[in-house]
């Protein structure tokens, strides 16, 4: 059996530091690996207070890029990005600020083009029946049933569903 060895809070630093460098990290993800690496909970909170005083860590800098991210590459709705951020342990007052940023435009100019793809997929009896899976669909992607009503109706009059 292999002792692991524990990090001093110095050793954890210069690690954090370089993956700072190379990307962004909230605050949690940071802690969450100090703990896996055994640094103590005292050089844990003097670690994290220098990443932050030393604007490594910044997680309303986190939230903006991981929305941005989920929004546009992952084609994530407000939903699931609120609930990923959460699990983030990221502010809801951080969380709020950010997701609202994020503009109802740019929310429907990913979700058209999902749901005129998912379209195609779909073998429904009636209009009725398709609207209800594109409805499904779009909810499980995190979309608010009033973006999704707004994208199904303009695909409505574009003929889209018929």
């Amino acid at each position: 059996m292999q002792v692991k060895k524990e990090m001093t809070g110095q050793q954890a630093y210069s690690k954090l530091t370089a993956l700072c460098a190379r990307s962004e990290h909230c605050q949690h993800e940071m802690l969450e690996k100090m703990r896996q690496w055994g640094v103590s909970k005292e050089e844990q909170a003097q670690v994290m207070q220098r990443l932050v005083s030393e604007r490594y860590v910044d997680d309303e800098r986190y939230a903006r890029a991981f929305v941005n991210d989920k929004v546009r590459y992952n084609k994530w709705g407000r939903r699931k990005v609120e609930e990923a951020l959460w699990l983030k342990h990221i502010d809801k007052e951080i969380s709020k600020r950010v997701l609202d940023e994020v503009d109802d435009n740019e929310y429907l100019n990913v979700l058209k083009p999902l749901l005129k793809q998912k379209r195609k997929t779909i073998s429904a009896k009636s209009d009725y029946e398709l609207r209800m899976k594109l409805i499904r669909f779009a909810l499980g992607r995190g979309f608010t049933i009033d973006i999704i009503k707004q994208c199904i109706e303009v695909e409505d009059e574009d003929e889209f569903l018929d």
